[in-house]
């Protein structure tokens, strides 16, 4: 059963999910951002976690990215298009840091101990 799942999902396997794959790569050009931008950490404290880790020049481009897409939503415009024809949506900058903190949350509560985000130091 998970491996129809999984095949569903699976953009070289489904044709619907090659489909949402090529709608959301278009989205995400039109205001020059990648999908790891999509991640909120206020929502997730591992995303917050990861991005603390990261070098600051991949912060501050993400800062940079999320701020313009910003600017042209409230102005209702997109990137030209040849800045389209640039961007790379699905290049991940975020998932490697944040397997490795989900993997030290995990390993940290087989152990007994809490994770480091809700520790206080008296």
């Amino acid at each position: 059963m998970a491996s129809f799942l999984q095949s569903l999902v699976d953009p070289k396997k489904s044709w619907l999910a090659a489909k949402h794959m090529k709608s959301l790569s278009g989205r995400l050009r039109n205001y020059g951002l990648r999908y790891d931008d999509l991640y909120d950490p206020y929502y997730d404290l591992d995303v917050k976690e990861a991005l603390n880790r990261l070098p600051r020049e991949i912060v501050d481009a993400r800062h940079q990215r999320l701020l313009r897409a910003m600017d042209l939503s409230m102005k209702h415009q997109y990137l030209p298009e040849d800045l389209q024809a640039r961007q790379t949506p699905f290049r991940s900058y975020l998932q490697e840091m944040l397997a490795l903190v989900k993997r030290e949350r995990a390993e940290r509560e087989a152990l007994g101990a809490l994770p480091l985000y809700q520790r206080s130091i008296p």
